[in-house]
């Protein structure tokens, strides 16, 4: 059976009423089973997201162009596993950032070739959950190296030792993840420690990797109590960073943390302001985000995306791994400032509307302008976008349906590059379902969009359900770096068996 079947077969399947073990909405089955609040509802969860207002269709005969920056975060997926894989909870609508979703996983997307860091591609799909729509899936890679062939490395570990940060699943994984990292750095790659709670303190000067045990001895001994600093630390984590620069190296500070900032500059504003103010000194910041019950992760996305940042959240010691270890080399960028904008042709697409990305939405006129600061992706790291399209009068086999235009920066501070692609529509048979199979990459990237319209029970959901969602995920696992597909389907097999 072609593989464009399955979007027909799960289309048929979403108008069967759901059973009891069937996700329904907010409102059905999983009533009062939110993440972090407690089922009797006597007091609002401590964990903070900001609120999500959805992208809508956009009629292209008035704004035929869509511009966003790129988000290759994965924070919210592994917030979301946690919820219900250790809770056995969905989580609140507003942790579902569906575009950290989907760039949580890894795509089989080619590398770039040529003097490019940068790679895209597009394609054409179905819409699994209204088949009166199509979907636009949008692929960017950052060049893959070799470990040999990534910089050395000036890292500074802004760790929170406040007392929200005491337990197995906060400061214990820190210190799990932090020393296993040591032993993948080369010996001439720098770290060094600065830790916060009521007060400041630099427990590691700047030291080579070379003395591994010297810094693995001040990790380990690293303990929590009192209050949280965090702003007088983070200004002092930069300090270190421009001290020890190094030029054309991964200049890094690592910031472990729950969010939780309560004593001097604390404001998300005033943070934001202090991580802008160092933008163009060429220093990145990675923020790992860990616990739940006070977790703060509004803010710490909101300094992620002011600060040449990437923000991820730490559930577990396989989490640890994956950061530090397997996919070590993201936290390399390869291209910076990174920006699509999407040029849909009105004749053949009516509207369209971008899933996710909500809060990395820009103006036209930013697309070109060099100063307007936008996403990185790492060496090797993919990112994926969707579009749910309309489809116009003139949607037919080979005509234009619209330019996907990249640009990017190889280093911060350089001029962008360019890069460009022309999509047509495919061949469709005689019922306007496009003839040709539908990619692995398409099947897993909507089955996972459907399952986070799911989890928002979003207006735009239309005949979406988790049981669509996981007959498309699984319709697209052969390529699985490091399982976390199969973990994906599992995961959704305990939402359906609930």
């Amino acid at each position: 059976m072609k593989k464009i079947s399955i979007f027909l077969m799960i289309a048929a399947l979403a108008a069967v009423s759901c059973s009891k073990g069937e996700y329904m909405s907010y409102d059905g089955y999983w009533d009062g089973m939110i993440c972090g609040e407690p089922e009797d509802g006597t007091q609002p969860a401590g964990d903070n997201f900001d609120e999500i207002k959805e992208n809508g269709f956009v009629a292209t005969a008035t704004q035929p162009t869509s511009t966003f920056s790129v988000d290759a975060d994965g924070a919210t997926y592994a917030y979301m596993r946690r919820c219900i894989k250790g809770r056995k909870q969905i989580p609140p609508k507003n942790s579902v950032r569906i575009e950290e979703y989907l760039n949580y996983f890894t795509f089989d997307y080619p590398d770039p070739t040529g003097s490019e860091t940068l790679a895209i591609n597009a394609e054409l799909g179905e819409c699994p959950w209204n088949t009166e729509h199509k979907l636009l899936r949008l692929g960017l890679k950052g060049k893959s190296l070799q470990d040999s062939e990534i910089p050395e490395a000036n890292y500074i570990l802004l760790i929170d030792v406040s007392g929200s940060m005491q337990g197995e699943d906060r400061l214990d994984l820190v210190k799990t993840g932090l020393t296993t990292m040591v032993d993948y750095m080369k010996p001439t790659d720098r770290i060094a420690i600065i830790t916060y709670s009521g007060s400041v303190q630099k427990l590691l000067e700047s030291t080579l990797v070379k003395d591994a045990a010297a810094i693995k001895k001040a990790i380990k001994g690293l303990s929590a109590s009192g209050s949280t600093a965090g702003g007088a630390a983070m200004k002092m984590a930069y300090e270190e960073a421009v001290e020890h620069y190094v030029k054309g190296g991964n200049n890094r500070i690592i910031m472990c943390t729950d969010g939780d900032f309560n004593v001097g500059v604390s404001s998300t504003s005033a943070l934001v302001e202090m991580v802008e103010s160092y933008l163009n000194k060429g220093i990145y910041l990675s923020i790992m985000g860990f616990g739940a019950g006070n977790f703060q992760d509004a803010r710490m996305e909101d300094l992620s995306n002011h600060g040449n940042g990437t923000y991820t959240y730490v559930d577990s010691e396989e989490e640890m791994m994956k950061v530090f270890v397997t996919e070590r080399s993201h936290f390399y960028s390869v291209a910076n400032d990174t920006k699509c904008q999407i040029t849909f042709d009105s004749t053949a697409v009516k509207s369209y509307r971008l899933i996710g990305y909500e809060n990395r939405v820009m103006n036209n006129e930013d697309f070109a302008n060099d100063k307007k600061d936008a996403g990185e992706i790492g060496a090797g790291q993919t990112v994926t976008a969707l579009y749910e399209i309309v489809p116009g009068s003139n949607f037919t086999a080979s005509a234009n349906a619209l330019r996907f235009d990249v640009r990017y920066k190889k280093a911060l501070g350089e001029s962008s590059r360019s890069l460009s692609l022309n999509v047509a529509v495919p061949a469709m048979d005689a019922s306007g379902q496009f003839a040709a199979p539908a990619s692995e990459n398409m099947l897993f990237a909507s089955g996972v969009a459907a399952l986070g319209l799911c989890f928002r029970d979003s207006e735009y959901k239309g005949n979406a359900t988790v049981g669509m969602a996981k007959e498309l995920v699984d319709s697209g696992r052969s390529f699985d770096p490091g399982n976390f597909r199969k973990q994906l389907s599992g995961l959704i097999d305990i939402v359906l068996k609930r």
